[in-house]
């Protein structure tokens, strides 16, 4: 029985001709991950272990996000503490302030992850790495202090389900409302520590951003990754930003998938998910009229320069509602210099929102649109948890920007088609 994507890649890392589902492998990483939340805890593993080196100052990255800038004194104390150990240790790939961004949307743009690397970090959503071929998972802080000292560390091999792509995506359809409907159709431990694989004829008809997009909430189904089958769009995002060999991994025709489901991007309707689970997935025509308090667009998820531009086309010449709060966070520096360049964020000012440097903010209920008793939130996040972005009896409702927009515009949820000039 031949391989997937997924085995191919952790058996060249573990050195092996071939891995099965189930196996146990130590396989060699290429990049090891942590942000201002899981990095301290790392670290202060790594010390009280005695270690007094990294395994490569160049595969390992940290990224200040979670909290930043600074929230409170607690977050500031982290961030020193992750400053100091890169500053101690030479670690080249350390973002900061005013050079950083939120780290799912950072890496990719850094060119610090390739087709065929095996990644992992100290957060659950680093499987959006696999939108460029790449195995990437996340893991605990414990496994992210061996990663870093020794540059390897321990697999079971997963198992995978196959998502076969067709057709285009309609106007205001988008790649959040395609995982949404897939979470919805499978639940959120519907790959249960499984690869979900993704190809296809379709996949042409998605760009990196709306694979990253989907990739990222792949953990939202329990899966252990996500990855994408590589093609020219992979290959033409990643041309000016990685400048090192890789090797592209294609899973066999006899591959063992666990399940195949055929995914036409004919048929994806706009989305959202209600509280408090990715899976409770509903189109509009279930939707009734629920009236909300806030709106955020951004996240590892959506806080892309496609994302802003999808907002920007539904906020302008509009006004959000009044009585609503519109946070718009760009991802990284880069995309909020490029909205800034398009006019993106003139737009957004000018229809009575908030726009934030990067961070992830409200998305884990951490700082810049903590929600209160009761309060209800669109959000373009990944997450939708009791208590996620605030009050443990306020709601968030997982969208699209398209949505997340049009419904900052008319105070209820809302799709685009019901906004009339």
């Amino acid at each position: 029985m031949g391989m997937t994507m997924t085995q191919k890649i952790l058996a060249a890392h573990a050195g092996l001709d071939e891995v099965k589902a189930g196996q146990l492998i130590m396989a060699k990483l290429d990049l090891v991950l942590g942000n201002d939340v899981t990095s301290p805890v790392a670290i202060n593993e790594f010390n009280k272990a005695g270690f007094d080196s990294v395994f490569d100052t160049e595969k390992i990255t940290m990224v200040m996000d979670h909290f930043t800038p600074n929230k409170d004194i607690k977050a500031a104390g982290q961030c020193k503490q992750c400053r100091d150990f890169c500053g101690e240790y030479k670690i080249k790939n350390y973002f900061d302030v005013g050079d950083m961004g939120i780290e799912h949307a950072l890496l990719p743009e850094k060119g610090l992850v390739a087709p065929g690397d095996c990644v992992i970090g100290a957060d659950s959503h680093t499987c959006t790495y696999g939108a460029l071929g790449a195995f990437s998972t996340g893991i605990g802080s414990t496994d992210m202090c061996a990663g870093m000292a020794k540059g390897k560390t321990w697999f079971k091999v997963p198992s995978a389900i196959k998502f076969n792509i067709t057709g285009k995506l309609p106007e205001y359809s988008a790649a959040k409302d395609v995982i949404l409907h897939i979470i919805g159709l499978i639940g959120v431990d519907g790959a249960l520590y499984r690869s979900m694989e993704f190809s296809g004829e379709g996949l042409k008809n998605l760009t990196m951003e709306d694979r990253l997009c989907m990739a990222n909430m792949a953990i939202e189904a329990g899966a252990k990754n996500g990855i994408f089958a590589v093609d020219e769009v992979t290959l033409d995002y990643i041309k000016d930003k990685v400048d090192r060999e890789y090797k592209v991994y294609e899973a066999d025709p006899d591959a063992e998938y666990e399940a195949v489901y055929d995914i036409c991007l004919d048929e994806i309707k706009p989305t959202v998910a209600f509280p408090h689970l990715p899976e409770n997935a509903r189109t509009f025509d279930q939707i009734g009229d629920i009236k909300i308090d806030q709106v955020v667009i951004g996240s590892c998820t959506n806080g892309r320069i496609e994302d802003m531009r999808c907002a920007a086309e539904i906020l302008k010449g509009r006004r959000v509602a009044d009585n609503v709060r519109c946070i718009v966070i760009p991802a990284t520096q880069k995309v909020y210099l490029q909205a800034m360049q398009e006019g993106l964020l003139e737009i957004f000012i000018n229809a009575g929102c908030a726009v934030s440097t990067p961070t992830c903010g409200p998305c884990l209920g951490g700082h810049m649109g903590i929600l209160a008793k009761g309060e209800k939130a669109v959000a373009t996040t990944n997450r939708n948890f009791v208590g996620r972005m605030g009050h443990p009896e306020s709601e968030v409702y997982l969208a699209s920007p398209y949505v997340a927009a049009a419904s900052a515009v008319t105070g209820r949820i809302s799709q685009p088609s019901e906004l009339t000039d």
